[in-house]
């Protein structure tokens, strides 16, 4: 072969492969994963928002109605158990607690008097009734005489000391008026909303028509989500499972959580998936600083892991266990595999799949399928 024929022949070479560059597709863009080995988690999340709630909450209201004559309180106070919050005007009731207190003391001045003179009397017939037993110096007429009147007046004693008693529970009930225009903190905690002002007339709600109460208390040291679980998944979350606890307000997850509680009945409201209530109490400090009652939270109940398993990420994976796998020259094969213990992230690799192998994440994109060329987004 001469230079001559060297030279074409080089160049129809470069002109076929220029026709088959040409003709191979634009390579598409897109995000890739290396298939690796670590944690592959089992998780169970609520099927709508929850709310982070406190442990503790009372809407108090006095018990019988009136115009509100003391607020010893105001909204962010701490208080104490038994602490007085409020007080309905009660200047009749209390003046009758005072009117029962001297009905009291009187009725034990009579009881007194009376029990002295029922004593006298009594001794007064053991005497003669001696005098009788011993001489026959008195009459029987009048040794009945004083016995009978010292009966008499020893009944009157015995009636008089009841009505002791019955005074003091008069006063007791009349206390018991007062009290029910009083409120008190049943535990400790936080004043978060106060909805009555000096002079208003509050009064407890009716049944069946919620009015606002006057003074709302959270106990917020201790905290909990509430979150509805879809009923299929329900079954396997038990109590004293470890939880992960998400918040729109914070990056970060907290994870201290644990089952405290799983409703034992299934809601039932309309037009919506029937779902139990289960609920997550944060155990570390840590995880409840800045938190407040109605965040809007999500929890993650863990079932089962595994610390060390093929996975890869659940966004890669597409219907019936398929991924789009990356072969040597960016071309894109369609590859089944068999999945383990899942999550919203994260799916285990039981077989199909490689560690090394690497696959397209960015599966929704635009001519992203089985047999087109991509290559590997910086």
């Amino acid at each position: 072969m001469t230079k001559r024929h060297l030279i074409i022949a080089i160049v129809l070479a470069g002109l076929v492969a220029g026709y088959f560059y040409k003709k191979k597709p634009n390579p598409i863009t897109v995000d890739i994963y290396t298939v690796d080995l670590g944690e592959v988690k089992s998780t169970v999340s609520n099927t709508r928002v929850g709310t982070v709630k406190a442990c503790r909450r009372a809407f108090l209201a006095p018990a019988t109605g009136g115009q509100v004559a003391n607020l010893h309180v105001k909204e962010g106070d701490q208080v104490k158990q038994n602490q007085l919050l409020l007080e309905v005007w009660n200047d009749d009731l209390k003046d009758q607690a005072k009117l029962q207190d001297a009905q009291v003391k009187a009725n034990r001045a009579n009881a007194e008097q009376a029990c002295q003179l029922g004593a006298n009397a009594e001794r007064e017939a053991t005497r003669i009734s001696k005098l009788f037993n011993n001489n026959h110096i008195v009459s029987e007429e009048a040794v009945d005489s004083k016995v009978s009147i010292a009966k008499a007046k020893q009944a009157a004693c015995k009636a008089a000391r009841e009505s002791i008693t019955v005074s003091e529970r008069s006063r007791e009930v009349a206390q018991a008026a007062i009290q029910r225009t009083l409120v008190f903190a049943p535990f400790d905690g936080t004043i978060a909303e106060i909805n009555a002002e000096l002079g208003e007339y509050v009064t407890p709600s009716p049944p069946g028509i919620p009015t606002l109460p006057p003074i709302d208390l959270m106990d917020i040291s201790c905290l909990y989500v509430s979150a509805p679980i879809d009923e299929v998944d329900a079954p396997q979350i038990k109590t004293g499972m470890t939880a992960c606890v998400s918040l729109d307000a914070f990056a970060e997850k907290r994870c201290s959580g644990t089952v405290s509680r799983i409703a034992p009945y299934v809601l039932e409201k309309e037009k919506q998936a029937r779902t139990v209530e289960v609920e997550v109490k944060l155990t570390d400090p840590k995880d409840l600083k800045e938190l407040l009652p109605g965040y809007s939270a999500d929890i993650e109940v863990l079932l089962t892991s595994k610390p060390q398993a093929i996975r890869i990420p659940a966004e890669a994976v597409m219907d019936n266990n398929r991924v789009l796998l990356v072969k040597e020259d960016g071309l894109l094969e369609e590859r089944t595999f068999k999945p383990g213990l899942s999550n919203w992230n994260t799916v285990e690799v039981i077989s199909g799949l490689n560690v090394g192998d690497k696959i397209v994440k960015s599966i929704g994109q635009e001519g992203v399928k089985a047999g087109a060329y991509i290559r590997e987004k910086p």
